[in-house]
């Protein structure tokens, strides 16, 4: 089993676990305020994990990929990050 994909996987199942845990606590609270600091807490997780995996990803590949390809893989993150993190 490739490492760098089973580092990914777990990540993501992190992550997933994580957003599964905070409805429960949502739901627990019972309030819209509580839920909603539930939530914003979870907006900082979520870009974490896709830098945290897709890194992973890019150094498993760093030997198969040439260096413009390397360039556009990471102005293509450069720019889900400016979306994601925009207001």
């Amino acid at each position: 089993m490739d490492k760098a994909a089973f580092s990914m996987a777990m990540l993501r199942m992190l992550s997933g676990s994580l957003e599964l845990i905070a409805a429960l606590v949502m739901l627990r609270l019972n309030d819209v305020q509580k839920a909603l600091a539930v939530n914003s807490m979870l907006a900082l997780v979520g870009p974490l994990i896709l830098i945290s995996t897709t890194t992973i990803g890019l150094v498993g590949l760093a030997d198969k990929l040439s260096p413009s390809k390397f360039v556009w893989i990471l102005a293509g993150v450069g720019c889900l990050l400016i979306g994601i993190l925009r207001k």
